[in-house]
């Protein structure tokens, strides 16, 4: 994972649970987003099947179709590794296509309204 994304892409821990947090807030670029996105795929691959538990705070970003493409790439190839999923920071048109990915990839995501929310409902997950 390039160092750039170090303070990006990083474990955290909330009520003794071991979370993977993708922090992809206020990100206005779409080069870099589309890095940070592709960045993302490495410490969660390098974990067991099924145990992954993963948060991804969005609030503030902007996405078009070529970094929904790379999100859809990235869910589908983590998706043997995640036991449970949740994204913060969403507004109306990212919910509608954060739930079009889910569908596409099979996965349960859970929104939430805030990190708090999201880190809560992950470690009752664990």
């Amino acid at each position: 994972m390039p160092d750039a994304f170090a303070d990006r892409i990083r474990w955290i821990e909330h009520r003794g649970t071991r979370i993977l947090y993708y922090d992809w807030s206020n990100i206005q670029d779409y080069d870099q987003a589309v890095a940070l996105v592709r960045a993302s795929a490495t410490p969660m691959r390098k974990e067991p099947e099924g145990s992954v538990l993963v948060l991804t705070n969005v609030e503030g970003s902007r996405f078009n179709k070529r970094v929904l493409d790379a999100v859809l790439e990235l869910m589908n190839g983590n998706k043997p590794h995640v036991k449970a999923s949740a994204i913060a920071g969403m507004n109306g048109i990212m919910r509608a296509a954060y739930g079009a990915l889910g569908k596409l990839t099979s996965r349960r995501l859970h929104a939430a309204a805030t990190i708090e929310e999201a880190k809560d409902w992950l470690a009752s997950q664990a």
